[in-house]
């Protein structure tokens, strides 16, 4: 974050979960809950990212993402515009959606943009701490996100509930 603040110069709105629900979350089932069942991986996730995404969201008529199409196999179908139901009808813009995971890699070192130093460390795919780890040689991607569960399911909340083809 703060290498995107110097290098564009624009100020970064930050958004945190909301201490009192991640509080309640672990106290009513424990710290590590992600690990326990898919449904409370989601809840984490919910409490963690959705939440904070949907105050974000929620005075906006648009917003953009990175999702590429090859990621996984929930994010097939995505399209480059879209309407996003969970966020109050507004439009979801997916610009990157036909780049591979090289057109990305491709354009960042071109223009000499500032990335997450855990790339380097195996990290393709980067989300909270306790649920990722670096790939190993031949995996998937995103075989470091969510390990533990069915790879055709992995997905956090926040790209769900969109109608396809705006």
């Amino acid at each position: 974050m703060d290498a995107i603040r110097e290098r564009y110069g624009i100020q970064i709105e930050v958004f945190f979960p909301e201490a009192m629900g991640v509080e309640k979350m672990v106290r009513e089932n424990g710290l590590n809950l992600f690990y326990n069942s898919v449904e409370l991986r989601k809840l984490c996730c919910d409490v963690r990212k959705v939440e904070p995404l949907n105050r974000a969201l929620k005075d906006l008529d648009a917003w953009m993402t990175g999702l590429r199409r090859e990621q996984a196999v929930t994010r097939a179908d995505v399209h480059k515009v879209e309407v996003d139901r969970d966020h109050g009808n507004i439009i979801k813009i997916h610009p990157l959606v036909d780049w591979n995971y090289d057109d990305v890699w491709d354009y960042i070192r071109k223009n000499n943009i500032p990335y997450n130093r855990l790339h380097k460390q195996g990290y393709p795919s980067i989300g909270c701490a306790p649920c990722t780890r670096a790939v190993k040689p031949g995996e998937d991607l995103r075989a470091g996100r969510w390990w533990w569960e069915n790879p055709d399911t992995k997905e956090c909340g926040l790209h769900l509930n969109t109608e396809r083809n705006v």
